[in-house]
């Protein structure tokens, strides 16, 4: 089963790699540029989660944890560059991460089938969504907060999420409808993980919580959909073990 989820996964980057120089096309050519270093560097990254998590969960759960230390490091960095305004603002993010970054180690240490269906949707999600989004994105979503968001991407990324479900169900041995239910599950809540990351960066007037990874700005510019979902993903988790 393993394999056969990479193969799906080199298939999916390899559409999305048509899809990247179609796009790139229609671009100038710093544009053309900078959508190649996102997609070499999102490669890496996907490739990277996916051994940590196969190889030795431990790796995951490592990490998960300098996931959400980066995170909290931008959080505080933004604030300070601000001249620690709008501190109420702040504390009440602050309060928000630690609560979804306390569900997301839980979900580090969940059982590694678990947290391999989970990554696979978000991995999903987070492609075609963009993809579908500069193709064929039309209907903005959240202007003010998420600009680039749009209806059409979300629609589009959220079929193929469904559809991998459907691909990946023997991964956690659940039936048909659980599985789409679950991937919508992930999905819902990568959307809002990405929303409130971006709200958080707006209300700071700043485009990235920083430039350390290439093309795709800062640690929660990244990872912001998979900590709101592997939070979730953990609370599932436990409501699961806990009735059955």
């Amino acid at each position: 089963m393993i394999r056969t989820i990479y193969i799906i996964i080199l298939a999916y980057f390899l559409v999305g790699g048509i899809a990247f120089y179609l796009i790139s096309k229609k671009k100038t050519k710093e544009e053309a540029r900078q959508n190649r270093i996102k997609y070499i560097t999102y490669f890496i990254i996907i490739n990277g989660l996916f051994l940590s998590i196969v190889i030795n969960p431990l790796f995951f759960r490592i990490l998960a944890g300098i996931i959400v230390a980066a995170g909290a490091y931008e959080l505080y960095h933004l604030f300070s560059k601000s001249g620690f305004q709008k501190k109420g603002f702040f504390l009440i993010s602050v309060c928000s991460y630690g609560i979804l970054s306390y569900g997301f180690i839980a979900f580090s240490q969940m059982a590694k089938d678990w947290i391999l269906f989970t990554f696979v949707i978000l991995s999903v999600f987070d492609s075609f969504s963009q993809i579908a989004g500069q193709l064929l994105g039309k209907r903005k979503i959240a202007t003010k907060t998420s600009p680039n968001k749009t209806l059409e991407g979300v629609a589009g990324g959220t079929l193929m999420c469904l559809l991998t479900a459907v691909l990946i169900r023997d991964l956690i041995g659940f039936g048909l409808i659980t599985v789409v239910l679950l991937a919508a599950e992930v999905v819902i809540w990568a959307f809002l993980g990405d929303l409130a990351a971006s709200f958080y960066k707006r209300h700071y007037n700043v485009k990235d919580y920083s430039r350390f990874i290439p093309g795709h700005g800062g640690v929660l510019d990244r990872f912001d959909s998979m900590i709101g979902a592997g939070a979730w993903m953990a609370l599932m988790g436990s409501l699961i073990t806990f009735t059955s």
